[in-house]
C-alpha cells in the first residue's frame, strides 16, 4: 500500500493492538501516515514513545490523555501535537475514534499487518 494514490477503507485491515483498540494503517508514503484507531470505552493506549511526529485528531468520542506528564481531557474536533522522542497515551471515556498523522511513516505498522 506504500504510494498508493487512492486507499478504499474497505480494503484496509483492521488489526486489534490492544484490548479494545482496532487499529487501520490507511494512506502513506515514505515520509508520511494516516492511521484511524477505534477505541472501546475503558480501552488504553499505552503510555510510549517514538522518534516520529504525531498529530492526532479525535473524530469522536472523549480520551483522558498524558502527553509529556500533562493531563487533559480531549473530545471530537480537538488535535494534540506529540513530537518526536515525547511520551504519551490516552485512556477512553467515551468510545470515539482517533486518526493519527505520522511524519514519516511507521514502519514498524506496516512490518506487523
Amino acid at each position: 500500500m506504500l504510494d498508493e494514490r487512492w486507499v478504499f477503507y474497505k480494503n484496509t485491515t483492521p488489526k486489534t493492538v490492544a484490548e479494545g483498540v482496532v487499529r487501520r494503517v490507511l494512506a502513506y508514503g515514505k515520509d508520511l501516515m494516516c492511521v484511524e484507531n477505534r477505541f472501546e470505552k475503558g480501552a488504553v493506549g499505552s503510555l510510549h514513545h517514538h522518534p516520529h511526529t504525531q498529530i492526532t485528531y479525535v473524530v469522536s468520542g472523549a480520551f483522558a490523555f498524558e502527553i509529556d506528564g500533562e493531563k487533559k481531557v480531549v473530545r471530537a474536533g480537538d488535535t494534540m501535537l506529540k513530537t518526536g522522542g515525547v511520551e504519551h497515551g490516552c485512556v477512553c471515556l467515551e468510545e470515539g475514534v482517533l486518526l493519527d498523522i505520522f511524519s514519516p511513516m511507521r514502519e514498524d505498522f506496516v512490518d506487523s499487518m
